[in-house]
């Protein structure tokens, strides 16, 4: 009879006990509540050619620059960059408006006041700088008053350098693949022994080209070291400004103006051939990186009809035209008297290079993964019709002419100037995002900003949630009272028997 009551008590006693743990860690009180399980950080991307707010969260409990950062959302402003509102008060604060306005709603509202926004412009507000500081300077003060005006942290607004650029894509890149450190599954942030992976920007008016090397940077402004988890990074880093996608229609537009005569009419061997497009010589020359070809005399308004001609060889020569691959004062060089030692391990290609290199799979089904199968695929899409092309990629018509002249470029820089070879070209990753997050500098911005990227190895056990801690703590009672109560059940059964036995 006592073996029957012990085995019904001890279920009993742990059910109770199991049943008031949960009672305690579920029952809602003011002192209980648990704040959002996310710190929130802002970046706003302002490009040459449209602005990309990016927003990054992560675990609320982190310890002294550690804990994962991922990416929350991201929101695409309409309209064009904020340097293409120079002369127009108040038109770059409002492009940010609708973006902002999303954040608001993204991250808690408990958040808003701890969560900083910083604002970084890149080559387009670099060319505004060039041809009218006072113009940048007042955008850069307009947009800063914009986020102001909402509840954030704004931590500024500024103009990053072509080599900041090219470094903060490097960091973006090499963080999200988990290369500096990696929370391992007992609990520590582990060092993974991996290699890092060289980074490839193709944005709207500059390119950069960013990785370890083991060889001596001879030129400086092209080098940088950075101190990341107790391990030095000795880069080669190097922005190449007017080589963006934009930037390149605009120069090889201009090139082919002043080849052909300023003519008003001329023919264009990347374009779709029979393709027809109109506009003004503004649209040409109204650049930095074109203004030296301008005519004289100038008229911005004066017409420009451009006729397609579809010819893949004609193109090539004249999109290698751009580069200049002659005179170099050092043992070696990429392009345009620039030094580059030879690329070394993996890369991971983004932006515009991302995007050209999924249109030519998609236009030709050819997965491009050799230098022949990039000059197989290109000279495919260079010798497609308008109509061939619309028929593969509905909805991007706007685009569509450039492809081949785009595509050309990247055959070009990647093959000649940055010598990319058989055996080194299939270390290159073509990636928009990897893990959920968007490859670009601005990850790597906010991270080095905010302290979140520690210079110094770590060596801290994640914290855990109230809720958990809550969970073991009831265990361990568990632990230490079920043996209890066990000891308790048996001495008693013991003595009934002993009883028994008088």
């Amino acid at each position: 009879m006592a073996s029957q009551h012990s085995r019904i008590i001890l279920p009993v006693v742990l059910l109770l006990l199991g049943v008031l743990a949960i009672l305690l860690l579920t029952i809602p009180t003011e002192d209980m509540k648990e704040p959002p399980d996310y710190m929130y950080g802002v970046v706003l991307d302002a490009g040459s050619s449209h602005t990309a707010l990016y927003i990054y969260k992560w675990p609320a409990d982190k310890q002294n620059g550690t804990g994962i950062v991922t990416q929350h959302s991201e929101c695409h402003a309409k309209g064009g960059g904020i340097s293409s509102y120079a002369g127009q008060p108040g038109g770059a604060g409002r492009s940010l408006e609708a973006c902002l306005d999303k954040a608001m709603k993204d991250i808690p509202k408990s958040r808003h006041q701890l969560t900083p926004v910083y604002l970084g412009a890149t080559a387009g507000m670099r060319l505004l700088n060039m041809s009218s500081p006072r113009d940048s300077d007042q955008i850069l003060q307009e947009v800063g008053q914009k986020i102001q005006s909402y509840p954030f942290n704004f931590r500024g607004a500024s103009i990053l350098t072509g080599q900041d650029e090219g470094a903060y894509g490097w960091v973006t890149v090499n963080y999200l693949l988990e290369n500096f450190v990696k929370y391992g599954f007992i609990g520590r942030w582990l060092n993974p022994g991996r290699e890092t992976v060289g980074a490839l920007d193709f944005g709207g008016a500059s390119t950069q080209i960013t990785f370890v090397t083991q060889d001596r940077v001879e030129d400086k402004d092209s080098s940088m070291t950075l101190r990341l988890y107790g391990r030095d990074y000795n880069l080669y880093t190097h922005s190449f400004l007017c080589y963006g996608r934009d930037q390149v229609l605009r120069r090889l537009l201009a090139h082919l103006v002043q080849f052909q005569g300023y003519a008003s009419s001329i023919s264009h061997p990347c374009y779709p051939e029979g393709h027809t497009v109109k506009m003004t010589l503004d649209e040409v020359f109204d650049s930095p990186c074109t203004a030296d070809k301008r005519p004289s005399p100038y008229e911005p308004n004066a017409p420009l009809t451009v006729l397609g001609s579809g010819h893949y060889s004609h193109c090539l020569g004249n999109v290698s035209q751009l580069f200049s691959f002659g005179s170099c004062s050092f043992s070696q060089c990429s392009f345009d008297r620039v030094f580059q030692p030879n690329v070394s391990g993996s890369f991971m290609a983004f932006s515009a290079f991302f995007y050209t290199h999924s249109f030519l799979k998609l236009a030709t089904g050819i997965t491009v993964t050799t230098p022949a199968l990039l000059e197989e695929a290109v000279r495919a899409v260079c010798n497609m019709s308008y109509q061939e092309m619309l028929a593969k990629a509905p909805g991007q018509e706007s685009r569509l002419k450039d492809y081949c002249s785009v595509a050309v470029f990247v055959q070009v820089i990647l093959l000649q100037g940055y010598r990319f070879d058989e055996q080194s070209f299939q270390h290159i990753s073509f990636q928009g995002k990897a893990g959920g997050t968007s490859v670009g500098w601005a990850l790597g911005y906010m991270l080095s900003l905010s302290s979140l990227l520690p210079s110094e190895s770590v060596e801290l056990r994640k914290a855990l949630r109230p809720g958990a801690w809550g969970v073991l703590l009831f265990l361990c009672v568990l632990l230490i009272i079920a043996p209890l109560v066990y000891l308790i059940v048996h001495n008693t059964r013991g003595k009934k028997t002993d009883e028994n036995g008088i």
